[in-house]
């Protein structure tokens, strides 16, 4: 057996999960504020859901997704992102017969087998959120402040949002026979992905990231000039209410989405100094999607984040400080006659909602001060034999290195106003 894990996979350990909890702290609150409310979904659901929902010619779902047969002969799949899964609990729970619209957000581990590298994995994490029930333009412009006041909150503030509208059915139709019309006499130029994706999906052709096909499209129609007059009208009202609230984005014609469901509003945010995978973020609108999965014809609207790839704009733009110390308070005792004294004091600090901990494993004092050193922690509490004798306490300012003698009646206000000062 080998002690590694899967390929693709990694382990979050301390400290890094904590900075992990500091970023789902921040994603959490700013939903909150935005009246979105946490959805959890199972890790795999049927495979239909996902062939119907995404899309059967999508890469996700032809290349990438990992299937499996369970003992009922049933075909299950690791979910590979979860907006179709978000659509099923809709139809599954009615809950579009209820109060509109619905604003769900979700956090958690996807997968899809795919090559890993820098800010990519098999199974990576996701932040997203997803609004049901409504087409007014101003919630696509509502979803994207949601993205964009994350990033701020963040201090990502380096960022470029992305914006194009790929159309209704209707206008799409239209769209996809003059990009055809435009492709076919270069079509053997076309790496071999985009020749199946010209056969298939053409507007796919528009995402690849590979130069030649670029070179060879070049010149294509934009699909903007295409847009019906409803499909026009939407995305300029996106696009002002943007405006009004002091947003710049770029208008991006290559900018299709890799996903099939998207209809008129789609969007990505990149960070340029974060290297080749610079898309933090992305969505769009999908007014089909519900219908696809078997419901009722509801619009909707969303975008998710990847989490890894939010962690390495901090650590690469050099906001690598994301979280405070790892502990607010260490006892070390001077002597281990006193270690229930220390136990009892570490139990009221933590009700006292004071991050505490103390050494098991019988260090010396000076061994316990490199350790609580270790840990970060920003105030030793020292327990002695004159500390017991009078009733107090030795305070350690682990960034001052002062000492105060505290009572123990002073103790949890003393240390509050450190950490007050601190924050």
């Amino acid at each position: 057996m080998e002690n590694k894990a899967p390929r693709g996979t990694y382990d979050i350990l301390p400290p890094v999960s904590g900075k992990w909890q500091y970023v789902e702290q921040i994603l959490r609150e700013t939903a909150a504020l935005y009246g979105f409310h946490e959805i959890r979904t199972p890790i795999f659901e049927h495979t239909e859901l996902f062939e119907r929902g995404v899309g059967s010619t999508t890469d996700v779902v032809g290349k990438e997704m990992y299937t499996f047969k369970d003992r009922s002969d049933r075909s299950l799949t690791l979910r590979p992102e979860n907006t179709a899964s978000c659509a099923r609990a809709l139809i599954e729970h009615s809950v579009y017969s209820g109060i509109l619209p619905v604003k769900w957000y979700y956090m958690g581990p996807m997968f899809r087998y795919d090559r890993p590298q820098a800010g990519r994995y098999r199974q990576f994490h996701q932040f997203g959120a997803e609004v049901f029930g409504s087409n007014d333009p101003r919630v696509d412009a509502e979803i994207i402040l949601l993205l964009l006041d994350i990033l701020q909150r963040l201090n990502l503030s380096d960022y470029e949002l992305h914006l194009n509208s790929v159309g209704c059915t209707v206008c799409r139709s239209r769209y996809r026979e003059k990009l055809v019309k435009h492709i076919t006499p270069v079509q053997e130029r076309l790496c071999r992905d985009c020749k199946q994706r010209y056969e298939q999906n053409p507007l796919r052709v528009l995402d690849c990231k590979n130069e030649k096909c670029q070179e060879a499209i070049q010149g294509y129609p934009r699909f903007f000039d295409y847009l019906c007059e409803d499909c026009r009208e939407h995305y300029s009202q996106v696009k002002n209410s943007l405006t009004d609230n002091g947003v710049r984005f770029i208008h991006d014609d290559r900018l299709v989405r890799g996903l099939d469901y998207y209809t008129r509003t789609a969007f990505e945010v990149h960070i340029p100094g974060i290297g080749a995978q610079s898309a933090v973020g992305g969505g769009g609108r999908y007014d089909g999607l519900v219908e696809d999965c078997g419901g009722p014809q509801v619009p909707g609207i969303g975008f998710a984040m990847g989490i890894e790839r939010l962690l390495l704009a901090l650590q690469e733009l050099d906001y690598d400080n994301l979280q405070d110390n790892y502990l607010d308070v260490f006892i070390a005792v001077m002597d281990h006659n006193f270690e229930d004294t220390a136990l009892k004091t570490l139990q009221e600090l933590r009700a006292a909602g004071i991050r505490s901990d103390k050494d098991y494993l019988c260090r010396s004092p000076k061994a316990q001060m490199k350790y609580a050193d270790r840990l970060g922690a920003r105030l030793v509490i020292l327990i002695g034999e004159e500390e017991v004798r009078h009733k107090v306490f030795t305070v350690r300012d682990m960034n001052s290195k002062k000492q105060e003698t505290v009572t123990a009646e002073d103790l949890l206000r003393y240390i509050r106003s450190i950490l007050v000062k601190q924050d």
